[in-house]
């Protein structure tokens, strides 16, 4: 799950070398609110997983968990 999201980060910010781990913040990939939001419903869509974006996503792990949860 990791290394599929890490892909769509890659892909999202057009950089195919960017290092993604779970700890990875939003803010570390300098992402404004909306386009993290942009990013985790695309992320969502490409899975097929609604994703409930009421709690705080601050990490990468952050997300992988929602995602996790939501399959």
């Amino acid at each position: 799950m990791l290394e599929q999201i890490a892909d769509a980060i890659r892909e999202y910010k057009n950089s195919p070398s960017l290092e993604i781990t779970p700890d990875t913040t939003f803010d570390s990939l300098q992402l404004d609110s909306l386009e993290e939001v942009e990013l985790v419903m695309t992320i969502g869509d490409k899975l097929g997983i609604d994703i409930d974006m009421t709690g705080d996503l601050k990490t990468v792990g952050d997300l992988v968990a929602v995602l996790e949860q939501g399959q």
